[in-house]
């Protein structure tokens, strides 16, 4: 416990080194030049095309094992493993998979990008076996969902009164970064103002809904859509670049500054160097130590990428009743941010 102590108690603003797969894209074009080039990489390593089956089941029982219980994959628009309905399950056995008719309880492959919203429809191979976009999914979820398109919300995932869905907070960034990287592999096929909902105005070029640019801000990147980039890169040879880096979304798109994990631009880091949180092993109750007032905002993650506290002008943090474990404070001013582990007892 004192290694971790040590290890995560530092805070972790110093510059980030880009990974060795995008060391041919020039970092400093923004716009349709970046998105060109993120295109061309991740269509030229996308090697080999995944046979729906049964290539997506082997992937998925690779790419969405719950971080917490590798015997179960996550069922992605879940909530719920504790009450008495399977249908909002957050969790199920990896093997409970159905491959033919009577599903209820078991899982099957969601088409995040549904496969009637591609110009043309997308089958079951190009972009419809494209694994970057296909998760685990409980059976009665998934005709919940449909091909619904996605639209602002709060809460569980719910159909909306329009007939349009909510995915629920816990995955509305995973779906907002799968939707930009259909649209950037894929392009007009896939287009991701034909899957999202709602005004299209924060990217110059009107290609970019609005609600997937907020919710890669709002709800960061897990360690679940880490683990899943690195296994779709071993199968697949390509890499969803905003799972690496949410801020190539709005390098290219504008709209909300989502975290920068490469600091492309952000480069007054130590312009936070006197605000600092304490302590960092608590029992729930960090102090802001802010000397010069500077107007800041806080957000709070557990270990999944879930937003804990989102809160602006205060000098007090409450993660009271929240379970015990590791938790990453971030604190930003729109131009500057860095990040430091608590440990909640």
């Amino acid at each position: 416990m004192k290694r971790l102590l040590l290890f995560i108690a530092i805070p972790f603003f110093c510059a980030a080194q880009v990974p060795e797969y995008y060391s041919d894209i020039d970092l400093t074009l923004t716009g349709d030049a970046l998105k060109s080039e993120l295109a061309a990489l991740i269509t030229e390593t996308h090697t080999y095309e995944l046979i729906y089956t049964p290539d997506v089941w082997n992937a998925l029982k690779q790419s969405d094992l719950d971080p917490e219980n590798t015997n179960n994959v996550l069922l992605i628009y879940g909530y719920d493993d504790t009450d008495s309905a399977i249908n909002n399950d957050r969790t199920r056995d990896k093997n409970l998979s159905c491959h033919t008719s009577g599903c209820a309880g078991k899982w099957v492959r969601e088409h995040v990008y549904a496969r009637s919203i591609g110009v043309p429809n997308l089958e079951f191979d190009g972009p419809g076996s494209d694994a970057h976009h296909l998760r685990s999914i409980d059976n009665s979820m998934n005709g919940s969902r449909s091909n619904r398109l996605f639209t602002a919300g709060n809460g569980n995932a719910t159909i909306l009164p329009n007939d349009t869905f909510y995915p629920g907070d816990e995955w509305r960034g995973d779906v907002a970064r799968m939707m930009m990287y259909m649209y950037v592999r894929y392009g007009n096929r896939c287009k991701a103002i034909n899957i999202g909902t709602g005004d299209a105005l924060y990217s110059t070029g009107n290609d970019m809904p609005d609600i997937f640019l907020q919710w890669n801000d709002e709800d960061p990147v897990s360690q679940y859509e880490i683990n899943r980039n690195d296994v779709l890169q071993g199968l697949q040879g390509n890499r969803n670049p905003f799972i690496d880096n949410p801020y190539l979304a709005t390098r290219i798109w504008n709209g909300p500054q989502a975290d920068d994990n490469w600091e492309l631009l952000a480069t007054d880091k130590n312009a936070l160097t006197n605000i600092f949180a304490y302590p960092t092993l608590t029992t729930g109750v960090l102090y802001i130590q802010n000397p010069e007032n500077r107007d800041v905002t806080y957000k709070v993650h557990n270990a999944l990428g879930q937003e804990i506290i989102f809160r602006g002008g205060s000098t007090v943090l409450d993660i009271t009743g929240n379970a015990p474990g590791v938790y990453f404070l971030t604190i930003f001013d729109g131009a500057a941010f860095k990040t430091s582990g608590i440990i909640l007892k």
